[in-house]
């Protein structure tokens, strides 16, 4: 008789093999590390360090307008030095940055010590992803759900390990100290991974490239930098659940106080569920760009029912903003898998890093523009956040429209993937 045939080799879930695999641990451990500090950081400087409301505010505003630059700044250095080894650089800085503030209560070096903190984190998240873009190649679709996922994962480890701490009288500097060490294990995982191919250094030292040749620039970039304007406009959502959603439901009489914890662990629930699931609807570059019309009509719907919920009873009012959180968590999982095609999708090979920096900088500026979007729509009441769901629901289209032109001009950067190949 003849042999059975072998059978087919069970395709890899996570595309980059083992350093793929590796990357999203060092994630997980990252974001754990980052749950634990953001879960008490308010809480250290005003208890530990004595820090006034004042102080606190001024401090991580100043802190988060720095680490703006980390984002362009890890993207160019990323094109010219071999990605691992700036990631293990960053990460070593961030932990130093976190010991450091145990050392002191001095306003002007814990200003400085967060300010290098953000700096190293903003250019970490980004070198993660283009890490991830670089080993995962045409398939780096595949790898994009998993990185949300880890991150709300990790996140969420370190908040319930921060509250176990604290319910069991443990010190904050032990909590603080964590999150160094976190950084510390994440540099250490980065040491066993391999350095993917860079298209920007392989350009770099080609003998068929002309010396006179020069990677674009994404700030000569006019199309590149409004897509990056509208991404900033498109990412407020993570504002609607860092801020927006305690602050209305504290001035919405109808919604009891504990609903706002409650939809935030909605959030994460929905997003490690469903975010690899949701993330096959946009596997080539031309299937990214058509979510933007479902993305669109998420945020519309998201603005709506909070602004409705504001005139609803003791039990409308619940219903009505946990169908707004779906909304915006719904917005949230489509605009990760959409983000992070067409940002990879617009940018030149050989300057990929210093343009995803760029990219980078959407993120950054919504730290800033979120807290106040949000809290200008609260202000306004209903009002406001129908403008506010409306304004991004808009700003969708707008993105629709201004990569078409640019897509047109370039090849599908990925190849159709069957979503059996998950």
């Amino acid at each position: 008789m003849d042999a059975k045939p072998r059978a087919a080799a069970r395709p890899k879930r996570i595309p980059g093999g083992r350093d793929g695999r590796r990357m999203l641990a060092i994630a997980l451990v990252d974001r754990t590390g980052s749950g634990l500090w953001a879960s008490v950081s308010v809480l250290y400087f005003t208890y530990v360090s004595g820090l006034s409301v004042a102080e606190v505010g001024t401090l991580a505003a100043a802190a988060g307008a720095v680490g703006i630059a980390g984002a362009p700044l890890g993207g160019r250095l990323a094109d010219r030095l071999p990605i691992t080894r700036v990631l293990i650089s960053l990460q070593l800085l961030r932990a130093l940055a976190s010991l450091a503030l145990l050392t002191t209560d001095n306003y002007t070096l814990l200003l400085a010590y967060s300010a290098v903190g953000s700096l190293g984190d903003r250019a970490a998240n980004v070198l993660t992803k283009l890490y991830a873009t670089r080993i995962a190649g045409p398939d780096r679709v595949r790898t994009q759900p998993h990185t949300p996922t880890d991150a709300n994962v990790g996140g969420a480890l370190g908040g319930l390990a921060a509250a176990a701490a604290l319910a069991a009288a443990t010190a904050y500097r032990w909590l603080l100290a964590g999150d160094a060490l976190s950084f510390a294990a994440a540099a250490l995982l980065t040491l066993r991974c391999g350095e993917p191919p860079s298209p920007s250094r392989i350009a770099a030292t080609s003998k068929d490239t002309a010396p006179t040749t020069r990677p674009a620039n994404p700030w000569r970039d006019r199309a590149y930098l409004a897509y990056v304007a509208t991404e900033t406009v498109l990412s407020l959502d993570d504002a609607v659940f860092k801020i927006g959603l305690s602050l209305w439901i504290a001035h919405t009489s109808h919604a009891p106080h504990g609903l706002a914890a409650l939809l935030l662990v909605l959030n994460n629930v929905l997003v490690v569920a469903l975010q690899v699931p949701l993330a096959r609807l946009g596997t080539t570059t031309a299937a990214a760009r058509n979510l933007l019309i479902p993305l669109s009509a998420a945020f519309g719907l998201g603005g709506i029912t909070m602004a409705l919920s504001a005139d609803g009873g003791t039990s409308t009012t619940p219903l009505l903003l946990t169908v707004s959180a779906i909304a915006f968590t719904l917005a949230e999982m489509l605009h990760a898998t959409v983000s992070w095609e067409l940002s990879v999708a617009l940018a030149p090979d050989t300057a990929q890093g210093a343009y995803l920096g760029v990219h980078g900088l959407a993120q950054s500026a919504q730290r800033s523009l979120g807290p106040l979007a949000v809290t200008a729509a609260i202000a306004t009441g209903p009002i406001g956040w129908t403008t506010f769901g409306a304004t991004i629901a808009a700003t969708c289209l707008v993105q629709r429209r201004l990569v078409r032109d640019r897509l047109a001009r370039t090849p599908l950067s990925v190849p159709p993937v069957t979503v059996s190949e998950h």
